[in-house]
């Protein structure tokens, strides 16, 4: 497992990101939650983002860790290819609310903003 320091963060999360997922991770009643990101290959522009809460026990060397005030962003280095330097954002927006993702690498992206190209 790799610890990375602040300036060599791959995933980035936005303070309004931070604050929801620390809050959704409150709701599930359990401490040692972490947020797992990655990819797989669907969606309708060829690959599409996965975002789920996962135990810190299941983090590996494998994994890229990133930490956010004690909350840890985990994501494996496979999908780190499609997603260095990504901003996760959050807006409570009626129309298009919900998680969004930033992503650089991306050629392209589809109309929900939640799958996309390399």
């Amino acid at each position: 497992m790799a610890q990375v320091t602040e300036q060599t963060r791959g995933i980035l999360l936005s303070e309004t990101a931070l604050k929801h997922v620390k809050a959704l991770q409150q709701q599930q009643g359990e401490k040692a939650l972490c947020l797992r990101v990655g990819v797989r290959q669907g969606g309708c522009s060829g690959m599409s983002y996965t975002m789920d809460f996962e135990d810190s026990s299941n983090i590996n060397e494998h994994d890229e860790v990133y930490d956010y005030d004690g909350f840890q962003v985990v994501c494996d280095k496979k999908s780190l290819l499609y997603l260095y330097g990504m901003m996760l954002d959050y807006s409570d927006a009626l129309i298009g609310g919900g998680f969004q993702f930033t992503n650089p690498n991306a050629s392209q992206t589809c109309g929900c903003g939640k799958s996309f190209g390399a």
